[in-house]
């Protein structure tokens, strides 16, 4: 069975930016890569298709990012708590 093969975001982005604004065929371009030219539509359409999301505000990751270390500050400072209860507690004991 043969082994499929993967590409990289980054490698599929470079292949439809060639096709979209290189001087060579699709066909050309598919035998240069080793890429079928159903695979090159494929991708072209991806990129059709995502290219509004593209200019979306990061506000939503932003926020998200900023709850996550919200979350992350109260547990440092719950943990705090309980390390310093843990230490006069041992200090009374011994």
């Amino acid at each position: 069975m043969a082994k499929r093969r993967r590409f990289t975001p980054q490698f599929k982005a470079e292949v439809v930016i060639e096709a979209l604004m290189g001087p060579g065929s699709q066909a050309e371009l598919c035998r240069k890569h080793n890429i079928s030219q159903e695979q090159l539509s494929k991708w072209k359409h991806q990129l059709i298709d995502n290219a509004a999301t593209l200019f979306e505000s990061n506000d939503k990751s932003s926020n998200d990012s900023k709850q996550q270390i919200a979350q992350l500050e109260q547990l440092v400072g719950r943990l705090t708590i309980a390390l310093d209860i843990q230490k006069k507690a041992s200090t009374w004991l011994n």
